[in-house]
């Protein structure tokens, strides 16, 4: 223990002395939870809308005024000219078109069908999905409220035959934040523990102190902890900020126990540093731990579930996150802050997590080599 004392003390001071160190634990991730908490989000708002009126009816208008009063639409200009509204559309500055062919409004008021152009610009299939589906919601509003003032020819009021109710449960007013941010806490407390740690060791063999501290009687293992405990202090730290700005700033819902937060995150940062540490041993420059740690940081990151959902993957993709650490800790931190999940809901999760910081730890201790 007293060996273990002096190692993590020379750590500590390591770490504080190297200042283009500093501002990659402290500055960098606060940064990165604010900026893209508001950033990486798939809430449309302010879509640019160019509305082409041949119709020029009050009901035409009516629903034009919809999309105007609406937040989640611009409407960028109102013409006469599909061939103008397109010109508009190649050079990227609306999203979408909608055109109101002329007799719009006289096919409503003898209650036939009446249609409405929509052409919306797909380059980016997930937000053109997004665009339609807004743009479809205003319309079927209208729809409804035309049904409810319209009588029929038999002097009898349309009726529903169906009608339906629903709840969104865990995330009521269906805000993209409350589900992003958690996911940005797992990307700020990996960030940290998997770059720092491959930078470790390595950094010892490029400044010469590999040699004086291999001829000593440190044990390996000895030599190993003491690299991983700062780091996961300085990751439980991280972590500790970044949910005091969830609940303070962003106002996340903390519906279950932030003590089992900690607790996963305890189990997921060995296992993310162990990690680390096995790069770093395997590694002879700084520059090789950092290509190696962003080469298995992106693929864990993109499959994690993070931007994308994970049951949209192909199947291969689904099974290769079985063995993603970053997969795991996203799902629960998301069931414990949003669903209020306890330990029994994600004991299977956190055995997996646990299975492979043992494993990474272990291979980590086993790959150094204590050589003089």
């Amino acid at each position: 223990m007293r060996i273990l004392k002096y190692l993590l003390q020379k750590e500590f001071l390591q770490i504080f002395r190297n200042k283009s160190m500093l501002p990659i634990i402290f500055v960098m991730p606060i940064l990165q939870l604010c900026v893209l908490s508001f950033a990486a989000t798939y809430d449309m708002k302010n879509t640019n809308l160019y509305i082409v009126d041949k119709d020029l009816s009050s009901h035409s208008r009516q629903l034009i005024s919809k999309f105007s009063g609406s937040p989640f639409f611009t409407v960028k200009e109102i013409a006469f000219s599909v061939e103008e509204a397109e010109k508009e559309l190649y050079k990227d500055e609306i999203d979408a078109i909608l055109v109101f062919d002329k007799g719009f409004g006289e096919h409503l008021d003898l209650q036939a069908n009446a249609s409405i152009q929509v052409l919306v610009n797909a380059i980016n299939a997930s937000s053109a999905g997004l665009y339609n589906a807004y743009i479809s919601s205003v319309i079927q509003d209208y729809n409804s409220i035309i049904n409810t003032d319209m009588i029929s020819v038999d002097g009898t009021t349309p009726m529903q035959l169906v009608q339906s109710t629903y709840l969104h449960q865990f995330n009521p007013e269906m805000k993209y934040i409350p589900y992003m941010l958690p996911g940005l806490l797992v990307l700020l407390v990996t960030v940290v523990g998997l770059f720092l740690s491959a930078m470790n060791v390595v950094r010892e063999k490029e400044i010469g102190t590999i040699e004086q501290i291999n001829v000593t009687p440190i044990k390996k293992s000895q030599f190993l902890i003491a690299k991983l405990i700062p780091f996961l202090v300085i990751g439980f730290f991280e972590l500790a900020i970044g949910l005091c700005i969830a609940a303070f700033v962003f106002n996340i819902p903390f519906l279950g126990s932030v003590w089992l937060i900690f607790l996963v995150a305890f189990v997921y940062l060995i296992g993310i540093l162990g990690f680390g540490l096995l790069i770093s041993t395997q590694t002879n420059t700084q520059q090789q731990a950092m290509f190696i740690a962003w080469f298995f940081m992106v693929i864990f990151l993109l499959m994690s579930g993070l931007f994308t959902p994970v049951e949209s993957m192909p199947e291969w993709g689904q099974k290769l996150n079985y063995f993603n650490p970053i997969a795991y800790f996203i799902k629960i931190i998301r069931m414990i802050l949003l669903k209020g999940s306890g330990l029994m809901d994600i004991l299977k999760d956190i055995a997996i997590l646990g299975a492979f910081a043992i494993a990474s730890v272990t291979i980590a201790v086993n790959r150094h080599r204590k050589v003089a």
